[in-house]
């Protein structure tokens, strides 16, 4: 008889069950060391990963910390950035925020196999975008900080989300202060994450109307972007978010912003005669204080919502949930 296939089985099935649930809510937090006994290889994997890939390619820095970003702002910090859409569902990665925006799926596919092959079935795609992101920055002397981990992944995506909860590149300060204070985060953490763009690059079409429209710009630095960002061309051309040190996790995006030198709207906002222009200050002078800030502020945002205890599943495959299912685990014991 099958053990699931009469009314006492099921009850027993369901019984232990709740029982890992309540099991798993008690041990729900994140922890540093979560792998120290199931995977105790899995930084040095990781981060010779990261090496290998940014001694390639650097780009790939802002990119892979983007993947985290644009992650934990819809739905937590759950790995549905991840899935792929299928016939009958319909994930993050085409929504549009994310279309044609993102990339680095590829690398964290081979990152996954790397560390499924070594620990099968034990580290979620969810926990290898955080220290992903956190490697990345180191790889391009950025801070770094402590991982906390113990995120599983999600078995649903939100293909809506994207659109309300990622900060859009012509938001004014205040609704910007917005969109990250519906996370949690403070102005000052604000301020610091978006320091991030200190790597990173943006399409002509992100910032066409600031060189074109806006007054606070540097009238040089607006009419070298218009000679290669013309109504007329190629709107998809990248340009650096950060054009005196592109390819280096410092502060001179802060500095930027003081000479007028934001390249998207969202960005100068930092620095448009309101309250955030005292952090730019601060972080335009002292590279150390804004190292600091922006790694706590990174360790903030690893923790919104993850799934944690018996939610979700370690996906397999990072593009795609398992096909088995949590009651079936259950009901096998």
């Amino acid at each position: 008889m099958d053990s699931c296939s009469s009314k006492k089985p099921i009850t027993l099935c369901l019984g232990i069950f709740l029982f890992l649930f309540l099991v798993g809510m008690a041990y729900a937090q994140l922890s540093s060391n979560f792998y120290s006994s199931s995977c105790p290889k899995l930084f040095p994997i990781i981060r010779a990963e990261i090496d290998y890939i940014v001694s390639k390619d650097k780009r790939m820095v802002a990119s892979l910390l983007r993947l985290h970003f644009h992650d934990c702002f819809v739905n937590g910090c759950d790995a549905s950035i991840l899935l792929d859409d299928t016939e009958t569902f319909n994930g993050e990665k085409t929504a549009p925020p994310n279309f044609n925006s993102l990339r680095g799926y590829d690398l964290i596919d081979t990152i996954k196999l790397q560390v499924e092959t070594l620990c099968p079935g034990v580290v979620s795609c969810a926990d290898i975008l955080a220290i992903v992101a956190r490697d990345a920055v180191v790889s391009v002397g950025g801070p770094s900080w402590s991982v906390e981990l113990g995120r599983r992944d999600s078995t649903t995506a939100n293909f809506s989300a994207p659109s309300t909860d990622i900060p859009a590149p012509d938001m004014n300060l205040s609704a910007l202060t917005a969109a990250f204070a519906k996370k949690g985060f403070t102005f000052k953490e604000m301020v610091a994450l978006t320091g991030s763009h200190t790597i990173g690059q943006a399409r002509c079409l992100t910032f066409q109307t600031r060189i074109n429209n806006e007054p606070n710009i540097d009238s040089q630095f607006a009419a070298s972007l218009r000679a290669n960002c013309s109504s007329n061309g190629d709107l998809n051309i990248l340009f650096p978010l950060d054009t005196t040190t592109p390819m280096a996790f410092d502060n001179a995006y802060f500095k930027n912003l003081q000479s007028q030198k934001g390249l998207l709207h969202s960005d100068q906002q930092l620095f448009s005669g309101g309250y955030a222009d005292r952090f730019v200050n601060t972080y335009s002078s002292n590279s150390t204080t804004f190292f600091s800030d922006f790694a706590s502020a990174m360790v903030k945002m690893g923790n919104l919502n993850p799934l944690t205890g018996t939610s979700g599943e370690i996906r397999t495959n990072c593009r795609k949930i398992n096909a088995h299912y949590v009651y079936e685990l259950v009901c096998s014991i």
